[in-house]
């Protein structure tokens, strides 16, 4: 298959063809009672609306939801939002050459430079309990999807390798905190900053496209990783109960509060400084993305954003 454009690269008015994968299709009528076509498709940059005004009927049972199409068209806009008007379209075949693996986006990271930091964030543990609790976990399948896993759904770093670009960079916040403040406890914090996202490598399914597994919905990732960690720690023989307290309350008060879905909040120095560290990577990450998937449609802000509840200004050094 020929390199195809993104679709945050491609303007209104633009002709196109397109291999995408649909997210949603649905048959509807006009009010003159014609049939017609809604349907949501996505690249790995982001998802669109899409409509197709003729063969509507003959066309919804010929595509299915989450499979690959190639759809000829046109970009549009439609109460200031693009929309692609279909002309033709059909389902991928395997002469074609794509596979979703195509439009699950990626970290732009290298994989093996943020493996040796993973690495050398691990070794540089002194504590020989906490180093042992690091060994054991980053070792074989759950070391291996630990580096493939998104971080998240589609807010922050929900990409390919997006997990461990993540946890990277709450460890380097949680280093840089420490030479600021002497108080804390180094081997805690950085312990606590690798582990205390692990269980999203169950909670995520990334094989087809990003979304929540059954496992996922109902335990959620904070109480999956601290089970996996507990388990981890009961094979470690004389692991000290205190310690073993303050890694587990790390994980599961990392996200701050409550209503955060926190079992319980920040109760200490290492757990308030791990819960900004993930805050911070977390929201630079999304607003960056939000602003990047803004970048051609020479507006100055952002759509509204649920989550950041606001919308973010667009800096014309972005809009090129």
């Amino acid at each position: 298959m020929n390199k195809q454009k993104n679709l945050n690269e491609i303007k209104p008015g633009e002709e196109i063809i397109l291999f995408l994968v649909v997210d949603k299709i649905e048959l509807k009528t006009t009010k003159g009672g014609n049939p017609y076509l809604n349907l949501e498709l996505r690249d790995k940059t982001g998802s669109i609306s899409a409509k197709l005004w003729e063969r509507a009927e003959e066309t919804y049972s010929q595509i299915m939801p989450n499979s690959i199409v190639k759809i000829a068209g046109k970009m549009e806009e439609f109460n200031g939002n693009p929309q692609i008007k279909i002309e033709k379209i059909r389902p991928a075949v395997e002469s074609d050459g794509i596979s979703f693996e195509f439009f699950l986006a990626k970290s732009n990271r290298k994989l093996e430079e943020m493996i040796n930091e993973l690495n050398s964030f691990i070794e540089s543990v002194k504590n020989p309990f906490l180093n042992k609790l690091l060994v054991t976990v980053f070792s074989g399948k759950t070391l291996e999807k630990f580096q493939t896993a998104p971080a998240g759904k589609g807010w922050h770093h929900a990409y390919i390798h997006g997990l461990l670009e993540h946890t990277i960079e709450i460890a380097k916040i949680c280093e840089l905190m420490c030479t600021f403040h002497k108080e804390l406890n180094r081997d805690l914090l950085i312990s606590g900053a690798l582990l205390h996202d692990l269980g999203k490598i169950e909670e995520l399914t990334y094989q087809t496209f990003f979304d929540y597994t059954d496992k996922g919905k109902l335990l959620g990732h904070i109480v999956i990783a601290a089970l996996e960690v507990q388990q981890a720690i009961d094979r470690i023989n004389d692991f000290p109960e205190e310690l073993k307290e303050q890694i587990l309350h790390l994980i599961l008060s990392h996200q701050g509060k409550l209503e955060f879905a926190s079992p319980v909040e920040p109760r200490t120095l290492e757990a308030i400084t791990l819960y900004q560290a993930d805050e911070l990577s977390a929201k630079t990450n999304a607003y960056k993305l939000a602003i990047a998937a803004e970048k051609n449609k020479d507006v100055s802000w952002t759509k509204y954003l649920p989550l950041a509840e606001t919308s973010l200004f667009i800096p014309k050094n972005n809009q090129s």
